[in-house]
């Protein structure tokens, strides 16, 4: 008997805890990716074509970030700095190693994406171009705009976690054999 008192005693104290915790205590993911190896960020950018011959130019291109320069770096190509949304290009080189896949990262103040650049032999097609999206902005939610909870949410969560409370001393002193 003394076990399952135990037993619930634990739950309700672990649920009173997860009920009062605020979610913005949770530590951050890791980026996402959106499933070809690229990462998922608040600004857009791309890689045309994806698939290039040594020697080969490749158009690079970025938008929705909020300073003036997205910086582009590869093992295969010289740095190439974008100015105010345009596009660049970079030149690969002529001794990339065919069928290599290289990692390409553009950096908008600090936030890094990512994606391949695959070198292919010159009589290839080089497949259509994936332009990634800008990831989801997802945040607490609600319409007061605020991220902390708000008197409401408190009220519910303490009463519902007296309830419980109240609920389990009622039914531990029932199976004991005392009054209700």
């Amino acid at each position: 008997m003394r076990a399952i008192r135990t037993a619930s005693a634990a739950l309700l104290a672990t649920a009173a805890v997860a009920l009062s915790a605020p979610a913005a205590l949770a530590a951050p993911a890791a980026p996402a990716e959106d499933g070809t190896g690229r990462n998922i960020t608040s600004f857009g950018f791309s890689v045309t074509p994806r698939t290039v011959a040594p020697g080969g130019t490749v158009t690079l291109t970025s938008d929705g970030c909020e300073v003036p320069s997205v910086t582009v770096t590869s093992g295969v190509f010289d740095t190439v700095t974008l100015t105010e949304g345009r596009p660049g290009s970079a030149t690969v080189d002529a001794d990339a190693r065919i069928g290599a896949e290289y990692e390409i990262a553009f950096d908008c103040k600090g936030e890094r994406g990512t994606t391949t650049l695959t070198v292919a032999p010159a009589h290839t097609t080089p497949p259509a171009p994936l332009t990634p999206h800008k990831g989801v902005k997802a945040g607490f939610g609600g319409s007061t705009g605020s991220d902390a909870l708000g008197a409401a949410e408190l009220t519910a969560g303490a009463a519902l976690i007296a309830g419980a409370l109240g609920t389990a001393v009622v039914l531990t002193r029932r199976r004991a054999g005392g009054r209700p």
